[in-house]
């Protein structure tokens, strides 16, 4: 604000006027997520979209000790410090770079988050994509760090939809496969994980699962 406007803003002032209008902002979200669970939701016209992209994750966030009241740690017996925020995104893609990677089409991303349960992410979510297109798009795509609960929504809210594993953590996975084919071996592991991890998930490409050593 002092850059562009030329005003002294204090932090207080900001989490005022933040809290202010999320508490305007969340009576309507909440009447939006309520008629996408009763399907009572207007038909959105448009061009055909080839693929519709939803991406969701949960993390927590520091909080005030009264919000943590009552709350389960996750060490038995203690509170818990934090809150779950479920965060995700839905955007659409109908071109590709030269080299064929997608390129997300502007202006058609939507971002949301709240501190909720998992399902309710997953009404909250289905809501926006169907904004952006759900019901127009040749192809879904699920994406997400290969937690359980993510590809539980995909089924419900987005039955037939493509899942995919974001390359971080598929790579993440590929080495604790590493670490388990070869437990005594360190240069064992280094070697498998770099040949796959070169040889066919940075490229994406897909595989039969590849031979277990004896």
């Amino acid at each position: 604000m002092k850059l562009l406007a030329d005003l002294d803003v204090t932090t207080e002032s900001v989490e005022r006027r933040a809290e202010a209008s999320g508490a305007d902002i969340a009576p309507g979200e909440q009447e939006g997520i309520r008629r996408a669970v009763q399907l009572d939701l207007p038909i959105v016209l448009g061009q055909a979209v080839p693929i519709l992209y939803v991406r969701m994750d949960g993390t927590g966030i520091p909080v005030v000790k009264k919000e943590t009241a009552g709350r389960q740690g996750k060490t038995e017996g203690q509170p818990t410090h934090t809150r779950e925020v479920q965060l995700g995104c839905v955007c659409t893609q109908t071109a590709w770079d030269r080299k064929g990677f997608p390129i997300r089409d502007p202006g058609s991303t939507t971002c949301t988050g709240a501190i909720e349960t998992a399902e309710e992410c997953g009404r909250r979510l289905y809501g926006e994509a169907w904004k952006r297109g759900r019901t127009r798009a040749a192809k879904r795509v699920v994406m997400g760090d290969g937690a359980e609960w993510i590809w539980n929504l995909a089924v419900l809210h987005f039955p037939g939809a493509v899942q995919i594993v974001d390359h971080s953590h598929a790579r993440r996975y590929l080495w604790d496969l590493a670490r388990q084919l070869y437990p005594t071996d360190e240069a064992g592991q280094m070697a498998w994980a770099k040949l796959h991890q070169k040889r066919l998930l940075d490229k994406g490409e897909t595989r039969s699962t590849p031979p277990i050593p004896n």
